[in-house]
């Protein structure tokens, strides 16, 4: 569209965007599937996933080339700005602080068995699935120093944590297997650690398993810029086994080898500050966050601000449970207290009182809303401001999870599976059980629930059968997706299948009335069937499309007649239809097949 046609449309919308957006952003303000703005990104060269940033000139190109009625304008710059998320600058008083690292990797390659083993307990068994549900931190000792760990979910639906991952850590381990080698979410994850700039240790794990091959990973990774020290790198590789522990203990003194190299330092004097990692609700305390100390001290009895909730610190405890007095730079911490729950990834401070805290979180509360950036009833709610078309069909969801974490991992994984013709509309999303309001919620908009780690109360199951709502908990988020996607794969229009029987060339016409013909002659072509559908054609030209009732090989009936005989053959028209001998008749059968997402 040329500027002077931009000028005259008074239909067109200006959108005001940041100048880097995510895709998944960026396809909710324009209401497209995200799957539509991800393919024309590839068209034009661009791989990028739904959790990663574009520019606003890539924005701009692809917003032209979609043909949208549609124009993108850059956010003022203090706007675009204010949510980034900075780590706190160390001051010349600064004193030297724990590493905080993430482990990433392929599904299956071990993370959190290794992750076991250094902490010594054993968490992947009550995993669903084997795999990390939720992003989880902690700490260890290695010879009287701490290493706080970051153990980030390992299914490819959870990139948007395993990326916040990557953000909030100053190491990051990539385990990938010696059996297996580098795999797809390998690649993404050093990516993620490559885009965040932190430095990357890669434990090669199952080095006790048959088939291992530590060189062939080496190689792998040479082909991803990572030359091992081994080659000549800078990169560390440490082969390690979370089964036996052997070349765990060499792992920490690589950690804590980087970490004196890199000088990781912080103020623990002053307010704390730092990032909300996860955040849940728990019967009898009420929300809970956990949180990771970035500078000052935190203590029980602060008054601290997270996005639009606040809190006194009424137990400030380690995530293991215990309690503890205070918690400095690169400490893990569970946090009660809370008015309300905070949301995965806002960025705490400490304030002088509760009035202070209260006030804050109420502006940055109204703040969000007024961007649209209520995630209960955001996306789907926009005004559509392109012309959509009208058969687009949408499948109405209510997603409840356990913690905000996975809310926004499975939020996001659904914003994927769209396309031209189907969508998921999220009406309503939330953290904690399902209750009767989501019921309420799911009746009047036709929505199934779905639960990702959450219960359904006996309450609300009965309410839920007398009102026919369908809801559906799980605890592996892969068959969740798996459930949405069969749901939109039955909103799909049915494919229409025609397959090819055979050809009769008309050698006489017996009898013609308005809705039948009787004719006969010979199969020069396939088999013949009944019930059947054909195209009678003259000299190249369809003349009408009927239906075949009836075949007779001689006086009695028949289903079906090969090439080489003779037939009659009846025809049930629609219209008067008068056929001459050597016109011809293809049956066909024409059939709904059922698509799949």
């Amino acid at each position: 569209m040329s500027m002077a046609e931009k000028t005259e449309s008074t239909k067109e919308t200006t959108i005001e965007i940041e100048d880097m957006i995510t895709v998944g952003t960026l396809a909710e303000r324009l209401s497209i599937p995200v799957s539509k703005l991800i393919g024309e990104l590839m068209k034009n060269g661009v791989m990028a996933t739904v959790n990663e940033r574009i520019d606003f000139d890539t924005a701009e190109i692809i917003v032209e080339e979609l043909g949208l009625d549609v124009s993108l304008a850059k956010k003022e710059a203090e706007e675009a700005a204010a949510p980034k998320h900075k780590k706190p600058e160390a001051s010349k008083n600064a004193k030297g602080r724990p590493p905080v690292v993430a482990v990433m990797g392929h599904v299956d390659h071990g993370k959190t068995s290794l992750l076991d083993a250094i902490r010594g307990a054993e968490v992947v068994k009550g995993e669903a699935g084997g795999i990390t549900q939720h992003i989880s931190a902690y700490q260890i000792t290695n010879g009287k120093r701490p290493i706080t760990f970051l153990d980030t979910p390992g299914h490819e639906a959870f990139a948007a944590i395993r990326e916040h991952g990557a953000h909030l850590t100053d190491i990051v381990i990539i385990v990938v297997a010696a059996d297996d080698g580098i795999k797809p979410q390998t690649i993404e994850a050093i990516r993620f650690a490559k885009k965040a700039g932190v430095k990357i240790i890669v434990a090669i794990n199952k080095i006790d398993k048959e088939g291992a091959d530590v060189n062939r990973v080496q190689q792998q990774l040479s082909e991803h810029d990572l030359l091992v020290e081994e080659w000549g790198g800078d990169t560390i590789a440490v082969p390690v086994s979370a089964k036996t522990q052997e070349g765990i203990p060499k792992l920490l003194d690589m950690i804590l080898l980087v970490t004196d190299v890199e000088e990781l330092k912080a103020d623990a004097d002053g307010p704390a500050r730092g990032l909300i990692i996860e955040a849940h609700v728990e019967q009898g305390r009420g929300p809970v966050g956990q949180a990771l100390v970035e500078a000052g001290t935190l203590k029980p009895g602060d008054f601290i601000v997270a996005g639009g909730s606040y809190a006194k610190v009424r137990n400030l405890e380690t995530t293991d449970g215990k309690a503890i007095k205070n918690a400095t730079p690169s400490t893990p911490v569970v946090i009660t207290g809370f008015k309300t729950l905070p949301k995965f990834g806002d960025e705490f401070v400490a304030v002088a009182s509760e009035k202070e805290a209260r006030g804050q979180a109420e502006k940055a509360a109204a703040g969000n809303q007024a961007a649209g950036g209520h995630l209960d009833m955001g996306g789907s709610e926009l005004i559509r401001l392109i012309n959509r078309s009208n058969e687009l069909q949408e499948l109405n969801v209510i997603v409840k999870a356990d913690v905000q974490g996975s809310l926004k991992s499975v939020l996001d994984s659904l914003r994927t599976l769209g396309t031209d013709e189907v969508s998921v509309r999220i009406v309503g999303s939330g953290v904690g059980p399902v209750n009767e309001n989501d019921l309420h919620l799911a009746h009047s908009t036709g929505s199934i629930i779905y639960g990702f780690n959450v219960s359904l109360p006996t309450s609300s199951k009965q309410k839920a059968a007398r009102d026919k709502v369908r809801v559906r908990l799980y605890n592996v988020i892969y068959e969740l997706i798996d459930d949405v996607k069969t749901e939109l794969s039955q909103l799909l229009s049915p494919e229409i299948v025609e397959t090819e029987l055979g050809r009769l060339v008309i050698k006489g016409v017996f009898k013609t009335t308005k809705t039948e013909i009787i004719c006969g002659g010979e199969v020069t072509k396939g088999k013949l069937k009944v019930p059947a559908l054909a195209r009678v054609s003259r000299d190249g030209e369809e003349l009408a499309e009927v239906e075949v009732t009836n075949l007779k090989r001689g006086p009695a009936d028949t289903k079906e007649v090969v090439e080489g005989e003779m037939c009659g053959m009846s025809l049930k028209t629609e219209k008067r239809l008068v056929l001459e001998e050597g016109d011809r008749v293809d049956l066909f059968t024409r059939q709904a097949v059922e698509r799949k997402l």
